[in-house]
């Protein structure tokens, strides 16, 4: 056994042994240099400004380089014109700038010809599908982070093209966590970039579009891209609007009310439960007032929706309209407590018929609702007639208007009846 183990197994000779392609792949040297100096030869054949022939050799390009593997090279080149090292600046070998690059837009910036850039990459994208993953998560955001790097008319193509590849759907706004970072959020650099993005975006789409990005984007507050000392509502809404961006402002304003909505309605919803009491109550709301104040409007809306959530409306049908009475009663304290002027009061009315509206079980209640309102001092008198004259919401006008003739018309007869003993 041991004379035949000493003898030399055999082995094939001049045989290749084979390799897979993609061990190959990984094997081979990363040349960036090599690939941009190959891809500008398919470029340079391309006449100025001529979008389409870009394009088509860009896709025609595609055949023969690796897209993938070059995917950050590759659009480093096609955003800003060359090879970036780390740190921002471009890659010092003596190249030229790409014969194709947003930066060879001609200044200032203008949104129609920018298009036409963007347009590219919709074309290019579409046809190398796999070039999406690494155009959203990995150039956008390193371009993001160096953008300090350019000139002011550099850095608004830069951002106007954003806009537009997010208005398009052509990338997704979570890019925009790079601008969060502190070297961009000093002098005001990243806010400022922002406010170019928004602007690009708002003139091809709606800010309910760009609201609805930034959402997916999950991209939620945008006092973060504001320095640590100006993170401030007032600031935020100041700025935009002088950046004409007003609808921005709105927006903002209109997100924090529903934020501070939502609270507002947990918290009475919790306090309720704990406790019935009314000075609890209208304590708690007050505590939420001091970390977000709300239009009056907006909070009596924000208080009858918690005070009404925190019922339980388990009870028999026929027994539905006399707990809602009893509850509106318990609870008239505290909405006394925060509806003082005509407007608040008017308003008051209109969530109750919208609600009464919403909630079939209680809508014929609405004219005895509105009768205990008035009686404990929730509503005056010269509300509900306002309201029943020209104030109601279209939800059931004309069904809740005819059932309330009899109370308005009890409250203006009474109202003659004082003004003619005021006379005498």
């Amino acid at each position: 056994m041991s004379q035949q183990s000493a003898v030399p197994k055999p082995s094939l000779q001049g045989v290749r042994t084979k390799v897979r392609k993609g061990q190959v792949k990984a094997q081979a040297k990363h040349e960036p240099a090599v690939f941009r100096d190959q891809l500008y030869k398919h470029l340079e054949t391309v006449p100025e400004n001529d979008f389409e022939g870009f394009s088509a050799k860009l896709v025609q390009a595609g055949g023969t380089l690796e897209y993938l593997k070059y995917a950050d090279a590759l659009f480093e080149i096609l955003l800003v014109g060359g090879l970036i090292q780390p740190g921002g600046s471009y890659l010092d070998d003596g190249a030229p700038m790409s014969p194709f690059s947003i930066f060879n837009a001609r200044n200032p910036p203008d949104i129609e010809e920018l298009k036409k850039y963007v347009d590219v990459f919709n074309k290019l994208n579409r046809r190398f599908k796999y070039l999406q993953k690494p155009f959203e998560e990995q150039s956008l955001p390193t371009l993001l982070q160096y953008i300090g790097r350019w000139s002011s008319e550099q850095r608004d193509k830069l951002a106007m093209t954003i806009g537009l590849l997010f208005s398009q759907g052509l990338a997704t706004a979570a890019c925009l966590q790079s601008l969060t970072k502190d070297h961009l959020i000093k002098n005001d650099l990243s806010i400022n970039i922002l406010a170019s993005i928004f602007s690009a975006y708002l003139a091809d789409q709606s800010i309910d579009h760009l609201a609805a990005t930034l959402k997916r984007g999950n991209i939620k507050d945008l006092l973060l891209f504001f320095p640590p000392n100006k993170r401030d509502a007032k600031v935020l809404d100041a700025f935009f609007r002088e950046k004409n961006l007003p609808t921005v402002a709105d927006w903002y304003t209109k997100k924090q009310y529903a934020i501070a909505k939502d609270a507002i309605m947990r918290e009475l919803k919790e306090v309720v439960e704990r406790s019935d009491d009314s000075e609890s109550i209208i304590s708690a709301i007050q505590s939420k007032l001091e970390e977000q104040r709300l239009p009056e409007a907006e909070l009596i809306q924000s208080i009858w929706q918690g005070l009404m959530a925190s019922v339980d409306w388990s009870a028999r049908p026929d027994q539905i309209e006399g707990l809602a009475l009893r509850e509106v009663g318990k609870f008239a304290p505290v909405l006394v407590a925060f509806c003082k002027g005509p407007k608040t009061q008017v308003a008051l009315i209109n969530i109750v018929q919208v609600y009464c509206y919403d909630d079939t079980r209680v809508m014929k209640a609405f004219p005895q609702i509105l009768k205990v309102l008035y009686n404990r001092d929730c509503v005056s008198d010269q509300a509900i007639i306002y309201w029943h004259q020209k104030g109601s919401k279209p939800q059931g006008r004309q069904h809740f208007l005819k059932a309330t003739e009899g109370l308005v018309k009890f409250l203006q007869e009474q109202e003659e009846s004082e003004e003619d003993e005021d006379e005498e």
